[in-house]
């Protein structure tokens, strides 16, 4: 199943990269460039102009490489996920949860990865059908809020957004991630980063990412 595939796909990446950027190039390039580092879990936000032509482009350039998978973020409402989702979206990541945009992505079986922070959301939207919680902002409770999570709810997959830097991967893993999703910790560690620099900073991360669970297994 294409659906199973995708999730799959998530959580082997692991580091699903968050990509912001001020124009649809732009976005592009920080895109190229994590995936180059050996980041292949792509979230292009829709706060990126055109997004969903960037998510088009995306999908072309990276038709080769099966192991990467391009999806959608910041997508506010199920109008803006069928359109992520015509464009080639993989799968659709909410700040929030919303009950038309789970009803619409098991519609056409893509994942639905909302944003959540107490345990009421997180039920909510496990009962709408999202595999993934995404645990946002995650730097509002910290790695150790996922163990406390874990202790209800031991069957859920959270995935921690924001608040994710290379120095506290570690804390994340170990409390029982499933994947993290990391935005300018990630693609901008330093004012007027380069493609290069982007590329070197995915590969650092995802080197740390590995041995994390390496060391876990």
């Amino acid at each position: 199943m294409k659906k199973m595939n995708v999730l799959n796909k998530l959580v082997e990446s692991g580091v699903i990269g968050v990509v912001r950027g001020k124009s649809r190039a732009e976005a592009i390039e920080i895109s190229k460039a994590l995936v180059a580092g050996g980041i292949y879990g792509i979230e292009l936000t829709f706060t990126v102009p055109e997004a969903a032509q960037a998510i088009q482009e995306l999908n072309t350039e990276f038709a080769a490489n099966p192991d990467v998978v391009v999806g959608a973020g910041t997508v506010l409402d199920a109008t803006t996920a069928k359109l992520a989702i015509e464009a080639g979206a993989e799968y659709i990541v909410s700040p929030s949860f919303d009950a038309a945009t789970a009803e619409l992505c098991n519609l056409y079986q893509v994942p639905y990865l909302p944003g959540t922070l107490t345990i009421t959301e997180m039920t909510t939207a496990l009962k709408a059908g999202a595999d993934i919680v995404k645990l946002f902002p995650g730097s509002a409770v910290g790695p150790s809020y996922i163990k406390a999570v874990k202790g209800p709810l031991p069957h859920a997959n959270i995935m921690p957004t924001g608040g994710v830097s290379y120095d506290n991967l570690g804390e994340w893993i170990k409390a029982g991630a499933v994947a993290v999703g990391a935005g300018s910790n990630l693609t901008h560690p330093f004012e007027g980063a380069t493609s290069a620099d982007i590329t070197e900073t995915a590969a650092k991360f995802i080197a740390r990412y590995r041995e994390l669970k390496a060391e876990l297994a």
